[in-house]
């Protein structure tokens, strides 16, 4: 007997990391099983090129792949937002695999409120000014979650619950909280210039809904996305409502493996696949 599948309407993710250490693609293709979104936006960093080696590739990133391109085969209208970690991307800007389509924003209509989509590394000092600084913070990070991973593993024998290294650096570094206020707060200050209602974004691994009011300007609703690498978060839309979602670490399908489009394709058949597609 097949699971039923969750209607909802929008599905943000965002900084999934595919091709690191960190990514919890096990996790993630659980929950691209027990959705059937309308839209699916993809929000930046969804393939860490970055990182990307050729000898660290699981059978469980690609299926997250394999999980997309059957949401997209379905009817799901899926948007590739590209981010700093995924940026070759931005050179198919405007193509479409069948109904994927690549961006660097995305601005969508729901309810007559006008949403902004985008990952927010246009907001980065780092990233627009020291790229290389960016890079080694990176690989930085990815090594700090594998070591919380051993870490976790350990305390975990000795019945302790997890901890998170990143979390417990960045809630108490004052300049990685002000960092986080300043990147919410100049999004909303130029998605209320530009008239938006919702502004939706990634980038920071920070999950968060709030109303911020900007003196003057008005308020807008500011929309993060987290990530899977460490919070296993995504938004919802449905019936005129944000939701974040929180995926139990634990909580995963029987059969991730379950896809009933494109199994019998290879990883590199799909590759070539979507490289044909964009090439056209």
């Amino acid at each position: 007997m097949k699971e039923l599948k969750r209607e909802i309407e929008l599905v943000v993710l965002s900084d999934i990391h595919l091709g690191t250490y960190g990514c919890h693609a096990k996790e993630l293709a659980s929950y691209l099983k027990s959705i059937k979104p309308e839209i699916l936006v993809l929000n930046g960093d969804i393939i860490d090129i970055w990182q990307f080696k050729k000898s660290y590739w699981p059978k469980s990133h690609m299926k997250v792949i394999k999980h997309i391109i059957n949401l997209a085969a379905k009817g799901t209208r899926v948007y590739y937002v590209t981010g700093n970690h995924d940026e070759t991307f931005r050179r198919f800007v405007g193509a479409e695999l069948g109904n994927i389509t690549i961006c660097n924003q995305l601005e969508l209509i729901l309810d007559s409120k006008r949403a902004w989509f985008f990952h927010g590394d246009v907001f980065d000092v780092v990233i627009q000014n020291s790229k290389w600084l960016a890079i080694v913070g990176s690989v930085s990070y990815d090594l700090l979650i594998r070591v919380n991973h051993i870490v976790n593993k350990v305390s975990k024998l000795f019945g302790k619950g997890k901890v998170s290294l990143s979390k417990k650096i960045k809630d108490n570094v004052k300049s990685a909280v002000k960092y986080i206020n300043n990147f919410e707060e100049t999004a909303a200050h130029v998605a209320l210039q530009k008239g938006f209602e919702y502004i939706v974004c990634g980038h920071i691994h920070h999950a968060e809904k709030r109303l911020i009011t900007i003196t003057d300007e008005g308020s807008i609703l500011y929309l993060n996305s987290g990530d899977w690498v460490e919070n296993l978060t995504a938004l919802e839309y449905n019936n005129k409502e944000w939701e974040i979602y929180q995926h139990e670490e634990e909580k995963q399908a029987d059969n991730v493996d379950d896809i009933d489009v494109l199994t019998e394709l290879d990883n590199k058949q799909i590759f070539n696949l979507m490289l044909k597609d964009f090439s056209n």
